[in-house]
């Protein structure tokens, strides 16, 4: 269910381009997005800092969409936030020896003692992996399809290759996780 709260303002999003135009559509996603922080606040009394990071990049980079005219900023919003998360999983991992995979998992998953601590290294480097190449493939799609395709992609393309990506890692992870005996 929370998967798809966190895509409401994503499918908002696609419905206003679908019936209006991507400077429409920016401003849903906006409001949506504000919509969604303050619900959030509301029933929890916190909001996570992915979710403040992901609403300043949706203020910053769609009110230059609005004001400037130019749909490129919204279209480099993605690229932003994926390379963020990306380069956070790296530099905290390397240079801060702190695992934000492990540390946001870890509660929820027992790996087998022996390859546990590897096996959070990989899964880590395989987000932010992960998440540098969706920051290049919707610069890509953005750049080289039109907006239409890019839209598609937004809503459809990322969030397929998300799936697809947390199943392999579930199927990764399986093999590396502590058997419950009952």
């Amino acid at each position: 269910m929370k998967f798809l709260f966190d895509l409401f303002p994503i499918i908002l999003f696609f419905i206003a381009f679908k019936l209006a135009d991507i400077y429409t559509a920016t401003i849903v996603a906006m409001v949506a997005t504000i919509g969604q922080i303050l619900w959030v606040y509301y029933r929890h009394r916190k909001i996570d800092a992915m979710q403040w990071v992901s609403l300043v990049l949706i203020v910053v980079f769609g009110s230059l969409t609005i004001f400037l005219h130019d749909k490129t900023f919204i279209q480099l919003k993605p690229t932003a936030l994926y390379w963020l998360f990306s380069g956070t999983l790296l530099i905290s991992a390397q240079f801060f020896q702190k695992n934000w995979i492990q540390v946001l998992m870890g509660k929820q998953i027992t790996l087998k003692a022996h390859s546990q601590q590897s096996a959070w290294q990989k899964l880590n480097y395989a987000w932010s992996l992960f998440f540098f190449l969706m920051g290049a493939l919707n610069l890509y799609v953005a750049f080289e399809y039109s907006e239409d395709a890019w839209v598609n992609f937004k809503l459809f393309g990322s969030t397929g290759l998300l799936i697809v990506f947390i199943i392999l890692q579930g199927v990764w992870l399986s093999k590396h996780m502590e058997q419950v005996s009952e």
